[in-house]
C-alpha cells in the first residue's frame, strides 16, 4: 500500500471487514464461529488465511504474515493487524464497541497486546508438541521457553560455522 492509498483508506469509513484466520487453528475456528453470532455494526467476513480466496481478494498482502498474527482488511483497503485487528473486530460487534473504544487507549492497548499474545502462546501449546508452526524469519514459540530464535536453514537450532 503506497503513503497515498493508506492516506486515503485512513480518512475512508470503514463499511465491512474481512477476518483473515488460521483455518487449522481450533481457537481460531472457535472464534470465528463466535463472531459470526455476533450482531454487528459492520459486517464481518471470516476467510480462511493463505486460502485462494484471500489471495484473489488481496493479491498485495503478505499472506505468510495472515498465519503469524491476525490480520483484518477493511473493504478500502486498511489492513490490520495483532492488536490492532482485535480492537477494529470488536469495535465491529454491537456489544462490544464500548469495550473497544477503552482497548484503545494507551493502557487499553497493552491489555489487547497482552491478549493478543496470550492468543499466539496458546496455539503454541496446541501444534507441534508445544512448538507454534516455525516462521519463514526463524522466530518460533515454546510454551516453556517462549519465543526462541533458530536461524532459517537451522531445523535443529544448531547451524554449521560458515566456511
Amino acid at each position: 500500500m503506497t503513503a497515498e492509498t493508506a492516506a486515503r483508506a485512513a480518512r475512508t469509513p470503514v463499511r465491512a471487514l474481512t477476518v483473515l484466520y488460521d483455518a487449522e487453528c481450533s481457537l481460531c475456528t472457535f472464534l470465528r464461529d463466535w463472531l459470526v453470532r455476533q450482531p454487528q455494526w459492520v459486517p464481518l467476513e471470516p476467510v480462511p488465511a493463505g486460502s485462494a480466496e484471500a489471495r484473489r481478494r488481496f493479491p498485495g498482502l503478505d499472506h505468510a504474515g495472515t498465519f503469524e498474527e491476525i490480520t483484518v482488511v477493511g473493504d478500502a483497503g486498511q489492513v490490520y493487524r495483532g492488536a490492532g485487528a482485535w480492537v477494529v473486530t470488536l469495535w465491529a460487534l454491537r456489544k462490544y464497541r464500548p469495550l473497544a473504544h477503552r482497548l484503545s487507549t494507551p493502557s487499553g492497548a497493552r491489555l489487547a497486546r497482552g491478549a493478543v499474545l496470550a492468543a499466539a502462546a496458546w496455539r503454541g501449546t496446541k501444534s507441534r508438541g508445544g512448538q507454534a508452526p516455525r516462521r519463514d524469519d526463524g522466530w518460533v514459540y515454546d510454551r516453556r521457553a517462549g519465543w526462541t530464535y533458530h536461524p532459517p536453514g537451522c531445523a535443529d537450532g544448531r547451524c554449521a560455522a560458515p566456511s
